[in-house]
């Protein structure tokens, strides 16, 4: 499992599919400037990231 509020990009590309360095990058400046997720659904919001790919990878997915 990869925790969303705390792994960089290069985390993020591996450890998730269908995320490849563009989408984690996305995902870290979302992060960035919106705060922490509060959800894997959050994950959504990001520009890139749709349902498809939090579905893909809702298994995965923390946010202690």
């Amino acid at each position: 499992a990869v925790n969303i509020n705390t792994a960089d990009a290069e985390t993020l590309a591996v450890a998730l599919d269908g995320v490849g360095a563009a989408r984690a990058r996305a995902i870290v400046e979302y992060r960035d400037a919106h705060g922490p997720f509060r959800s894997a659904d959050d994950l959504a919001q990001v520009k890139g990231v749709g349902e498809r790919v939090v579905a893909a990878n809702r298994n995965r997915i923390t946010v202690k």
